[in-house]
């Protein structure tokens, strides 16, 4: 294939790899940053093919000298992700060796500090993530490369601008199928700014969380630490728990324990849990929206209301049940539920962008903001919420990850990467929810289309942020995407947040239910 680089587009990929080292002299200036740039720049000059040629040529980068790490990053990564851009459109053989150069280079840079310092590593990660993000605008580098797709779908380009008329700030969505790949965004990462959300940004994906825990738990299962269905008393005796409620019970939201979040009951009366936001407890959240509650604490409000029915007789979403289930993993393996994710799900996948915070209000860049309305003393205000204490709502919905990891995920995990045949099946076996053409099975939603299709889906929502990833029952067909909103305590956004599910789904899978996980978790 023939492809034909501008002056400027080659000055864009020599001012990203050659910048991506002096990113990671900067971030590991601790060591011995002379080695650490010779090091790298080595690596890029013994580049082969036309990438070869092109970085032969050192560039003139004397901007960047004296430079604070945030302000090289501001100008590199996104430099990064225009030169994958603009390969990718001409040439992806050419994409791909560009990527590999620069990553070699990343971790030939490493070689002089031993054991990379974990700013390295981040760096080192954040460079890797601004390769992949194609079809992120590189504005501060000069070229802007708006093209996300690898073809044309304007059916898809049209539903995300359609979602964002429906009131959501910004959408960025990957549909990978038979027609490939395609990744784009729509509105604004941040209100009264221009920029797009960052195509694979970093999202609160709410209760998406619920089926990553799932699949831990049945990982154990398959090691034999625990026992699909016996009493979860057992793992947990300080509880008091039914003693007939299952490890099964708690994945399937068959255990009939109250929410912590609150219930709503069928004659319309409510029970409050903790403070969240939405209802009257609102601005209370709001307030509070950086205290930290711990998981026992929840399980323990959880347990002081009556359920809602006898264990195994009934179905109702309960973010206590999945509180539990980190409780259990924690218990019968003597590690934090980050750690075993990691070794378990996050390591093995390479899922870089995927975080467990526990009680941390950060998230990593880039992300699109998230926000909250309220009334306070009669005027309406709007604060940006991005960071937030999570562990309000715990394993419930707290995780943090991308649209690219959610599909890695949901695609290697229903592809039988992660589960044995026989664990895999019992998570995808539908379980009667009530709801028509939805059921539920371990930590998944399980969807029957209009056409008669399988769907496997587990959406969420976290107070400004939402996330959606559906799959074919085999992984192949995956959507997967990210939205900010402002929120509010009458929950505004929920109604253009079905809609918004629903277009999609319709637009890729043929139709079908949505998803109903409630914006709390």
């Amino acid at each position: 294939m023939t492809i034909t680089l501008s002056d400027q587009d080659k000055n864009t990929l020599r001012i990203a790899a050659y910048g991506a080292v002096t990113l990671m002299t900067a971030a590991g200036a601790a060591g011995k940053p002379r080695e650490i740039a010779t090091h790298g720049s080595i690596a890029l000059g013994a580049a082969t093919g036309l990438i070869g040629h092109v970085l032969a040529d050192y560039p003139k980068v004397k901007d960047l000298t004296g430079k604070s790490v945030a302000e090289i990053a501001g100008r590199v990564l996104p430099a990064l992700t225009a030169a994958m851009n603009l390969l990718k459109q001409q040439d992806p053989a050419e994409a791909g060796n560009f990527r590999s150069a620069v990553l070699i280079a990343v971790e030939t840079a490493q070689m002089p500090q031993g054991r990379p310092s974990p700013a390295a590593a981040a760096m080192a990660r954040k460079i890797t993530e601004a390769l992949d993000a194609t079809g992120a605008a590189a504005a501060d580098s000069g070229t802007v490369a708006e093209a996300a797709a690898e073809q044309d779908r304007p059916e898809l380009r049209k539903a995300i601008e359609e979602i964002v008329d429906s009131g959501f700030v910004g959408v960025s969505l990957r549909v990978n199928d038979e027609r490939g790949k395609w990744v784009g965004s729509a509105g604004v990462a941040e209100l009264g700014g221009a920029a797009k959300p960052p195509v694979n940004g970093h999202v609160r994906i709410g209760s998406v969380t619920k089926t990553f825990t799932a699949t831990v738990v049945l990982q154990l299962v398959a090691e034999g630490r625990i026992e699909l269905d016996a009493p979860a008393a057992d793992y947990l005796p300080e509880f008091g728990l039914d003693e007939r409620i299952t490890v099964r019970m708690l994945l399937q939201h068959t255990s009939g324990l109250f929410n912590f979040t609150g219930e709503v009951y069928d004659d319309g009366s409510i029970v409050h849990g903790i403070p969240v936001p939405y209802g009257t407890t609102g601005k209370e959240w709001v307030d509070n929206r950086f205290r930290t509650y711990r998981p026992e604490e929840l399980v323990r409000l959880a347990l002081s209301k009556p359920p809602r029915f006898e264990p195994g007789t009934g179905w109702s979403y309960s973010a206590t049940n999945y509180v539990l289930a980190r409780l259990l993993i924690e218990k019968v393996t003597g590690h934090s539920l980050a750690q075993e994710m990691q070794r378990l799900i996050l390591g093995p996948l390479g899922l870089s962008g995927t975080v467990v915070p526990d009680a941390s209000p950060e998230i990593p860049e880039p992300y699109a903001h998230a926000y909250y309305r309220y009334e306070d003393a009669g005027e309406q205000k709007t604060v940006d919420i991005t960071r937030q204490n999570p562990s309000w709502i715990s394993t419930g919905g707290d995780m943090i990850s991308t649209t690219q990891d959610l599909h890695t995920f949901i695609s290697a995990l229903l592809g039988g990467k992660l589960l044995p045949a026989g664990l895999l099946a019992e998570m995808c076996t539908p379980r009667p929810t009530g709801i028509p053409n939805m059921d539920y099975g371990l930590g998944v939603f399980v969807l029957t289309t209009d056409d008669g299709g399988t769907v496997i889906s587990h959406n969420g929502a976290a107070v400004g942020h939402a996330a959606l990833m559906y799959a074919t029952p085999d992984g192949r067909k995956t959507l997967t995407a990210a939205l900010n909103c402002v929120d509010d305590a009458d929950l505004s956004i929920a109604a253009a947040f079905q809609t918004a599910q629903r277009r999609l789904l319709n637009e890729v899978f043929g139709g079908g239910q949505v998803d109903p996980a409630q914006p709390t978790g």
